[in-house]
């Protein structure tokens, strides 16, 4: 969901139920991740379709690396992989001769799909679907790209076999993920929340979610074992833009979708949450600078080939 996702989208991970159908949606197909379903096409997904500038000016530091590693070129047919509002999806079609976005959430793909006509782009298109189990028409991309969208498989190996599938022999694979959560900036935001609000522990890899591939070698392991090869991790920074200003980075941060579940599994009443917020303020101010909130994000830039 390149969630999707902003770095640390920080959602509820999936869990491996068995194929079913999202029913909502003329062009949703088998899903094995229902959790993430119900959260994309709920509250989750609806605030980030509606706020798509805001996520784009936290996720657009990795784009450059991210395309530059896919090394697209004019002729290449292209897959994004969890394309979430679609921006990288639009942007590789920019450089090459057509790309598909899929992802799972109704929201998002409908603003993707909004942002490609006003943009004029006529080599696009989306589909809502669950990229792990995806009947992809066979070996029909020469490149699969994801910002933020793979680490949400319930089974990463079958979801990338699925993937390389989709890829011509010789085809491409390069994704970006994030880092261990102490390593990111945020985490000195949330730090600061857990003073008042029991929230999880953000820095343990439980499964499906955004420290899914946090210890690198996990990655190569599960490229490998789904047949890639030539697989490579290197890290990158890109800043994250949060706001014009302490008090708006927090209002956004208060209104992602897993802080909010976590402020009501913690029965937070409005003076605690307003405790937290004011302390979320006070940390992003550390950040603080001329033209507004800027952390730095720290990911895993991860590239592979398909033999």
């Amino acid at each position: 969901m390149g969630a999707g996702s902003v770095p640390l989208s920080l959602s509820a991970g999936g869990r491996h139920d068995g194929g079913m159908t999202e029913s909502t949606g003329s062009d949703a197909r088998d899903v094995v991740n229902p959790e993430q379903a119900a959260a994309w096409n709920g509250y989750e997904g609806q605030h980030w379709a509606e706020h798509q500038d805001r996520y784009d000016a936290l996720n657009d530091g990795a784009n450059a690396p991210l395309l530059d590693a896919a090394a697209l070129t004019p002729g290449d047919r292209v897959v994004d992989i969890g394309c979430g509002n679609g921006r990288v999806t639009r942007l590789a079609a920019g450089r090459a001769a057509y790309a598909l976005g899929v992802d799972l959430s109704a929201p998002m793909l409908e603003r993707a799909r909004a942002s490609a006509v006003a943009e004029g782009l006529e080599n696009v298109e989306f589909v809502r679907a669950d990229a792990q189990v995806y009947g992809f028409e066979e070996a029909p991309f020469d490149v699969a790209v994801s910002r933020f969208g793979v680490m949400f498989f319930a089974d990463p190996v079958a979801g990338f076999a699925t993937i390389g599938r989709a890829l011509r022999p010789g085809g491409r694979l390069a994704f970006v993920c994030p880092r261990s959560f102490d390593r990111m900036d945020q985490s000195t935001v949330f730090a600061a929340i857990g003073k008042h609000v029991r929230l999880p522990d953000l820095t343990r890899a439980t499964g499906p979610g955004p420290q899914a591939f946090a210890e690198p070698g996990h990655a190569r392991r599960v490229l490998a074992g789904a047949g890639f090869e030539d697989v490579a991790v290197e890290g990158v920074e890109a800043d994250q833009y949060w706001g014009v200003d302490a008090d708006d980075a927090a209002g956004f941060l208060f209104g992602f979708g897993p802080l909010r579940h976590w402020l009501r599994e913690a029965e937070a009443d409005a003076a605690t949450e307003e405790r937290a917020r004011r302390a979320a303020v006070e940390a992003f101010r550390a950040f603080q600078e001329d033209d507004g909130v800027r952390l730095t994000g720290r990911y895993w830039l991860v590239t592979a080939g398909r033999p």
